[in-house]
């Protein structure tokens, strides 16, 4: 949840109602301009960073059911104001924010004397945008048809961008859910491999010149999950809209709102390196909490019988097992996955609630959204997607001292999947449940717009790890992607750190790890979810080194602060995080090669630390460092290696 303790947003307002176009703003710190121009009545805007260009002209605009508002438009006045907010939240990268942006608003009119306005918040390294409409007519609604919005990338640029996938195909035909393979460096324009666009969030490089995060914040029931479209070959990537066929083809592919009417914000943001980017709260900084929190909600570690164990441990006797193993290693709560409806039953789970309350952990309960929209037969099904069902449901579960629910399978990103997602939230709240969604799509601003919201997975997770080898054989590589492109905007349930060197039941069969102990390790840190559901089965407790279980008792979830040391895309991903007085420095190698890397940690300079390291075999060693005054290390990663540095 997110609690604001400071706002001031109109530090002046000055309107210019005789200024003309082209209009420019810049960044508090003078680095990023944006600048707003007109070409015969189209707005379109481009963006510089320390005077290099990383957006050429990009259009600007929307079709609506009152006019259309992309062309032919007359400019009115332009406003600028200056803002200023903190904000803290206990379930995010970070704890305390102060966001400082300057604002831009442009006033136009079409030829029905409908007006739109166009607003742009500049902060440093980054830009959030939106449409405010209002009607001259007596129109008190709108449609908002298709948007004209584009981001128009340098030729030259590449992408790290993921295809969106085609309704109802995948597994059960649940898709899409946000679960395909990124691009790797491939030249802008490139068709995606199902022809209908790109997911966000969308990392591009601009050359050896920065780099650069599409994304959108703000989606609630009011609109739309949008998408980019197919690139052309000179860059520009529009805004699209659902495809007809998501929610099994039911609800419209546009967005429906009352006048006068906003959009979400549209977030570009840039760099010269990928520390912006990682280090971005645009997501958050734009949004407000949509209802307060019911009790103060619990962040924290689960453990999970299901993704290594699979079906077969949804039963009482198994689900016993990962409360006392998580009870051993001090986790807040266990996630009891699907079928336990019928493979446990409802008098055993209340029983099952009861003992995991005498161990202080609580209880997540997997639930299927589907009503209609897919086939996949997983239960309890039909107590998610209806008010009167949803209701009962959780008033039973606040009954028998639930404390969650993951909620899966849904249907895509037109407005009525967009609502569902907002009605489970703000349903769970009023009975204290914490929510995660898998099968879902991207959170645009959930963890502060939504309480008591903590992940979700929209991201070729772990549970791919356990199905297919291929998958596992890229899981350190695709460890170097996501820290700079999925996990940048959300919280991301991956479900990081397997210790078994199989990944099934017996550790002697399925699918085999060739990533060492140590990368495991790194991962519980470089992947942010403020509920962290692990790979961790019972036997690893004997099988590891006491220090390693000791690590994962303290390991935590939700951090005060976030920071880029070094990587990028492929190679390998360094990242910083902050809690209390401890520095949790990890370190993932992404080849299949070992390597040293020396990076500078100035926050650790003449400190005192331990690191958890490679051993030659594989698993993980340790030993006490002191930090050089310089504040430089060199951390040596086996191939598909890892390292974990923590501060004392």
């Amino acid at each position: 949840m997110s609690k604001i303790i400071a706002c001031l947003t109109l530090v002046f307002t000055s309107l210019h109602a005789l200024a003309s176009l082209p209009i420019s703003l810049t960044s508090p710190d003078n680095k990023l301009k944006l600048t707003v121009k007109q070409k015969q009545g189209a707005p379109y805007y481009s963006v510089t960073y320390n005077n290099i260009l990383f957006l050429e002209d990009s259009p600007l605009g929307l079709d609506s059911s009152i006019g259309n508002f992309t062309d032919n438009l007359k400019f009115l006045a332009h406003e600028t104001r200056q803002i200023e907010e903190r904000y803290e939240m206990n379930n995010a990268k970070i704890s305390k924010v102060h966001y400082q942006a300057n604002k831009l608003i442009t006033h136009f009119k079409n030829n029905e004397n409908d007006e739109i306005a166009i607003e742009f918040n500049v902060s440093n390294n980054n830009i959030a945008f939106r449409y405010t409409l209002k009607a001259n007519q007596q129109a008190t609604r709108v449609k908002v048809l298709s948007e004209a919005t584009g981001f128009n990338l340098p030729d030259d640029a590449t992408t790290f961008i993921t295809p969106q996938a085609l309704p109802e195909t995948g597994w059960m035909q649940t898709k899409p859910s946000y679960e395909e393979p990124y691009t790797f460096n491939e030249p802008v324009g490139i068709k995606s491999s199902n022809g209908v666009g790109y997911t966000f969030p969308a990392l591009f490089k601009n050359t050896n010149k920065g780099w650069l995060l599409i994304s959108e914040t703000g989606v609630d029931s009011h609109y739309v999950g949008s998408k980019l479209s197919e690139g052309t070959k000179d860059g520009l990537y529009t805004v699209s809209f659902p495809q007809q066929g998501e929610n099994n083809g039911i609800g419209e592919t546009y967005a429906a709102m009352a006048l006068p009417a906003a959009t979400p914000w549209r977030t570009i943001t840039l760099g010269k390196s990928l520390k912006p980017i990682v280090e971005t709260t645009i997501s958050y900084d734009v949004v407000q909490p949509r209802y307060h929190a019911t009790q103060d909600y619990k962040m924290g570690r689960a453990t999970w019988s299901w993704i290594v164990w699979q079906d077969e441990s949804i039963n009482f006797k198994d689900q016993v097992k990962f409360i006392d193993l998580a009870s051993e290693l001090g986790f807040e709560y266990v996630l009891v996955d699907n079928w336990w409806d019928q493979r446990i039953g409802r008098e055993k789970i209340a029983e099952l609630v009861n003992y995991a309350n005498t161990k202080n952990i609580g209880i997540i309960l997997w639930y299927n959204s589907n009503g209609w929209w897919n086939d996949a037969p997983q239960t309890p099904q039909n107590k998610m997607n209806t008010a009167p069902a949803r209701q009962n449901e959780m008033a039973w579960l606040q009954d028998i001292g639930v404390k969650g629910l993951k909620v899966d399978f849904f249907g895509g990103d037109k407005q009525e999947t967009i609502k569902l997602y907002e009605d489970i939230f703000t349903d769970a709240n009023q009975y204290g449940l914490i929510i995660t969604v898998h099968g879902s799509t991207l959170p645009r601003g959930w963890e502060r717009m939504y309480p008591n919201f903590v992940t979700s997975e929209a991201v070729l997770a772990s549970e791919n790890l356990v199905f297919h080898q291929n998958s596992l054989d890229q899981h350190a590589y695709n460890a170097t992607i996501l820290p700079f492109t999925r996990n940048t905007v959300a919280a991301m349930d991956f479900a990081p750190v397997f210790l078994n060197k199989h990944l099934s039941r017996d550790n002697s069969s399925g699918t085999k790890r060739s990533t060492t102990d140590t990368f495991e390790l790194a991962t519980g840190v470089l992947y942010q979810s403020p509920v962290q559901h692990f790979g961790i089965t019972p036997n690893n407790l004997d099988e590891q080194p006491e220090y390693v279980i000791e690590v994962l008792k303290k390991m935590p979830t939700v951090w005060d602060d976030t920071q880029y040391i070094s990587g990028e895309p492929g190679t390998h991903a360094v990242l910083a995080r902050k809690k209390g007085d401890s520095w949790y420095i990890t370190a993932v190698n992404g080849e299949k090669k070992s390597k040293d890397l020396t990076i500078s940690l100035p926050m650790l300079s003449g400190k005192s630390a331990t690191l958890l390291f490679d051993n030659k075999d594989g698993s993980t060693g340790k030993k006490p460092v002191k930090i050089p005054l310089s504040g430089k290390v060199t951390l040596s990663l086996l191939s598909e290696g890892g390292a974990l540095l923590i501060s004392e």
